[in-house]
């Protein structure tokens, strides 16, 4: 074993670049759990424990689904720090972005966002790509999110079908 020699080392915290993320739930498990209600809906052969189940999906996809954030960066690549849930991001300069391209999504403008366009984050950076284009979503975000937004309405409307 070879002494310090004298060196000092920066102390663990510092060490990495990289910070340690807990370790999150295996989607497998919630897909298990999805597939038992499905199964458990047929054999009951109900309805309304299947509608149960696109909700449950609907809210996992919405969310808790384990993801990364994906905001495109100002140079242009998508951010890969992780996201709990499809309608989420990472930070709140990359939620604003977000939130901007979910309004998009259904065709309108944020109504809470003061400078339309504005860009949020900061720095002395070469703007390469714009906030119009920063705030597009990805297309598997996309297709998840309207998705889980229609099975949302079909639960909806059986459940207020189910009651008449």
């Amino acid at each position: 074993m070879v002494a310090n020699l004298g060196k000092e080392q920066p102390p663990a915290a510092r060490r990495g670049t990289r910070r340690r993320r807990p370790r999150r739930e295996s989607a497998l498990v919630w897909w298990v759990l999805f597939a038992a209600v499905a199964v458990a809906a047929w054999y009951l052969h109900s309805w309304r424990v299947a509608l149960l189940g696109l909700l449950g999906w609907c809210l996992y996809e919405f969310l808790l689904v384990p993801t990364l954030c994906r905001v495109l960066t100002r140079q242009g690549a998508p951010c890969v720090e992780r996201a709990r849930g499809r309608l989420f991001a990472c930070t709140r300069s990359h939620q604003h972005v977000k939130n901007d391209a979910l309004w998009k999504l259904i065709g309108m403008r944020n109504p809470s966002r003061r400078r339309p366009g504005a860009d949020e984050e900061g720095g002395t950076g070469v703007v390469v790509h714009s906030a119009s284009v920063r705030g597009r979503l990805a297309p598997a975000d996309r297709t998840l999110i309207l998705l889980a937004g229609a099975g949302t309405i079909v639960t909806i409307a059986g459940t207020v079908y189910g009651f008449g």
